[in-house]
């Protein structure tokens, strides 16, 4: 019983600071980091690398992001810099 209630404990202190397991953070972006498109939100593209979700304007550019992720990662956080 008492290791029940330990990890009720652990798990809602872990949902009170934001640590939710298994949950990527989605990062927003809004220009595909592989075309530099404007990304039109009914459209969009999406995968999920290293528990980040990142935005695509299409399927084909998840592709290329897998190829070579760095780059494009590196893309993304310089775009969210500039805003």
């Amino acid at each position: 019983m008492k290791k029940v209630f330990l990890v009720l404990v652990i798990i809602g202190f872990s949902l009170l600071i934001g640590i939710r397991p298994g949950m990527a953070e989605n990062v927003g972006n809004e220009v595909c980091p592989v075309t530099g498109e404007k990304i039109v939100e009914n459209a969009k593209a999406t995968y999920e690398h290293e528990g980040k979700i990142y935005n695509f304007c299409c399927p084909m550019c998840i592709d290329d992001f897998k190829n070579n992720p760095e780059k494009y990662v590196e893309k993304v956080e310089k775009e969210q810099v500039s805003y």
